[in-house]
């Protein structure tokens, strides 16, 4: 059941109008858990009880934790980590590294055969073992107290708007609006709906159009001409932006209706003017969850090492969250690419503050964004494409300058739409970044044109998210 489909709508409106007839919380934490448990099994049924046995483990864990004292808080808290990413490193990692244990044996000569594991990744095991994680972190640093509702805590992991694609949710956020019980609230409504439509726009209109574009580029990559393969490239940033972003609008939309308010997983990230800034607007829950779990507390025990902790600590983490993206070797260069712009950033921060500012402010702030929007483009290739060796091939190709096939899967007012389409996105979310329609008329007007947009002018694939695969 996926958010651009027919039925999720009608399931979203089952759902939410039953949440408001209820007149208590634990009623309507029952339901959600309910609904939440229906809209997961509709992908694979069996996955429930990887999800389910997981809340079990954390759920007891952050009680032990809380109540005991010296080794065994920590006893219980890797307890709750080695279950969570050893069923990650089950189920999405355990193929990649027999794999590679098997070509390194065959290049040194050594015959080893392991058994390779034919089983598809639990959608959303990524999102919601990190979401779990979080918590049990929490309760150890003793920012978060143990949550003694079950029910609750098992909400806190599976509330369906963001289950499968995040945004990744803490404790702190979250729990306390499970337990408070919020009457309707129209604005709520209206923020929510107008969020939701503006992620169906992004996804239907923009994002589903965009990725016949790309899917050609990519799968047709020795038959297309430089022009063409950089224009695949292109575009692929802007597909990639507008179905996840797409998805967190959905979600934080859904959410709102219901008066849970979920935190911002993007805020304008096309617009930065350097690598880090980017870092600091793009799936900003995942990379905070890096930054506060990963990076800062291995930062603070190599301080002494000066800049080569910096260099190291940076390394680590977008390491791994380019392997937390797939576990592929191209997620993984992707990750380190990441990494390497971010050193040369700060190594060199001084010296670019000298060059720009022998610029006016305006070109300085335009060509960093350039050069910020050229670099993202880049390293996205290696995220799209397949393999490590396409992602070189497709780069090959276009850096030939050749010509060929420039044919992109769609005529060429379907293409100037489609630049059409975007550049409406930048200016809404640039001047217009907020959801809030306060007059019922114009929310009313938006509700008609909007769903009249997507109706006309989308692409109704059904196109599963980018981000469900993770």
């Amino acid at each position: 059941m996926t958010f651009n489909s027919l039925q999720f709508l009608v399931f979203f409106m089952v759902v939410t109008l039953w949440f408001f007839s209820l007149k208590n919380q634990k009623g309507r934490v029952l339901l959600l858990i309910i609904a939440s448990c229906y809209f997961y099994m509709s992908f694979i049924p069996e996955y429930i009880l990887i999800l389910g046995g997981t809340i079990i483990v954390d759920y007891l864990a952050g009680l032990q934790i809380e109540k005991s004292e010296g080794g065994r808080r920590k006893f219980w808290l890797i307890l709750s980590l080695i279950a969570n990413i050893g069923t990650l490193c089950v189920f999405k990692y355990y193929n990649f590294f027999i794999d590679n244990l098997h070509e390194g044996g065959a290049f040194f000569g050594m015959s080893i055969s392991l058994p390779v594991l034919k089983m598809a990744l639990p959608l959303g095991l990524s999102f919601h073992t990190f979401q779990a994680m979080s918590y049990t972190i929490e309760v150890y640093r003793e920012n978060q107290k143990a949550e003694k509702n079950f029910a609750v805590y098992a909400l806190y992991v599976m509330f369906y708007p963001q289950l499968v694609a995040g945004p990744i949710e803490r404790p702190q956020n979250v729990l306390p609006q499970l337990k408070e019980f919020r009457p309707y609230n129209w604005d709520n409504v209206k923020e929510g709906l107008a969020r939701m439509l503006w992620g169906f726009y992004k996804k239907v209109v923009i994002a589903d159009r965009l990725a016949m574009i790309v899917d050609r580029t990519y799968s047709h990559t020795n038959e297309s001409s430089s022009l063409a393969l950089f224009a695949g490239a292109f575009f692929y940033y802007f597909q990639i932006y507008c179905d996840f972003s797409g998805y967190s609008d959905i979600a934080l939309g859904a959410a709102t209706v219901m008066n849970i308010r979920l935190i911002e997983n993007f805020n304008q990230p096309f617009f930065s003017k350097s690598i880090s800034e980017f870092w600091r607007k793009w799936h900003i829950s995942l990379y905070s969850w890096f930054y506060d779990y990963v990076f800062n507390p291995l930062f603070f025990s190599l301080k002494s090492w000066g800049n080569y902790a910096i260099v190291l600590c940076l390394l680590i983490t977008f390491f791994l969250s380019g392997f937390w993206h797939g576990a592929t070797w191209h997620h993984i260069i992707y990750g380190l690419l990441m990494a390497v712009a971010l050193i040369y950033e700060y190594f060199t921060r001084e010296q670019r503050k000298k060059l720009f500012s022998k610029m006016p402010k305006a070109l300085n702030n335009l060509l960093s964004m350039i050069l910020t929007f050229g670099f993202f483009i880049f390293a996205e290739i290696f995220f799209r494409s397949q393999t490590a060796t396409a992602a070189c091939t497709y780069i090959k190709k276009i850096l030939e300058l050749k010509g060929g096939s420039n044919y992109l899967g769609l005529d060429r007012m379907e293409l100037l739409f489609s630049v059409l389409v975007i550049v409406i996105m930048l200016c809404r979310e640039k001047l217009l970044p907020g959801h809030l329609i306060n007059s019922n008329k114009r929310f009313y007007l938006y509700l008609f044109s909007m769903v009249l947009i997507c109706y006309f002018f989308g692409v109704f694939a059904e196109n599963q998210f980018i981000y469900f695969q993770f």
